[in-house]
């Protein structure tokens, strides 16, 4: 639904930047397919324990709004507009790096960790369908989640375009806990920032490990099991002269 930019960051911050860019879609309007999901396409989705996105997980900015994504989904209940979205859309890249296919059970969602797993059930017909949640969107402020256009079709709503739903998280129990990282600065000097993480390493006594993306090296304080002591940190680390760090999240040591 849209396409990522990246924009480069000074040394204390770094900031993902997702852009809507209408032009690169073949058609103008979206509409619905010629023909109706089959029931084979319009099963539940299959809710696993999958890796979440490290990347899809950054805070980012639509329209000039910043979002930042869920650390953990579980528990997460809501109520509110759902919309759908199908042919202008099928076959381009979602946030999550895999091609939408409009007769695939999935939802773009603004926060949700991707992918995620919900139930998304019309209040007015009762009807309900499980989705996986791969996408980021709608960018209205009235909607809550938009869903592909088997799964509209599924619950009912795909002739009006909106309905009133309620959407609820699914999990399974992970055998390894989720890992957070708070990324704390990226710069282009390596020198500069391996000083910075030998400061920082000796301060809060974590790892602080250093990648090199986008032609940056970008330092990472972690990693932390507990999500309650990564948003300590980083609320410590905004107070000071770290104002743009932000939280990661991985399943795997970074």
């Amino acid at each position: 639904m849209i396409k990522r930019t990246f924009k480069q960051a000074a040394l204390l911050g770094f900031v993902v930047v997702l852009s809507a860019c209408s032009s690169r879609y073949q058609v103008k309007q979206d509409k619905a397919p010629l023909r109706a999901p089959t029931e084979l396409e319009m099963q539940d989705a299959l809710v696993t324990s999958e890796a979440k996105s490290v990347s899809a997980g950054r805070p980012y900015e639509v329209l000039g709004k910043r979002y930042t994504p869920m650390s953990d989904e579980k528990g997460y209940q809501a109520q509110g507009t759902a919309s759908w979205y199908g042919h202008k859309f099928h076959g381009y890249y979602t946030s999550n790096g895999e091609v939408f296919n409009m007769f695939d059970m999935t939802a773009a969602h603004k926060t949700l960790p991707l992918p995620s797993f919900v139930r998304v059930t019309n209040v007015d017909n009762g009807k309900s369908a499980i989705v996986r949640v791969n996408d980021r969107g709608p960018f209205h402020d009235d909607r809550l989640i938009d869903l592909s256009y088997a799964a509209a079709y599924k619950l009912g709503f795909h002739r009006q375009g909106t309905a009133q739903v309620k959407i609820e998280a699914l999990t399974i129990a992970r055998d390894t806990p989720r890992l957070t990282y708070v990324q704390v600065a990226a710069a282009s000097n390596i020198e500069n920032v391996q000083a910075l993480a030998s400061t920082l390493s000796q301060q809060f006594q974590l790892g602080t490990p250093i990648a090199f993306e986008d032609n940056l090296y970008k330092l990472r304080l972690g990693p932390i099991t507990d999500d309650n002591t990564a948003q300590k940190l980083l609320e410590t680390l905004r107070q000071g002269e770290f104002n743009r760090a932000f939280l990661l999240y991985t399943e795997h040591e970074l």
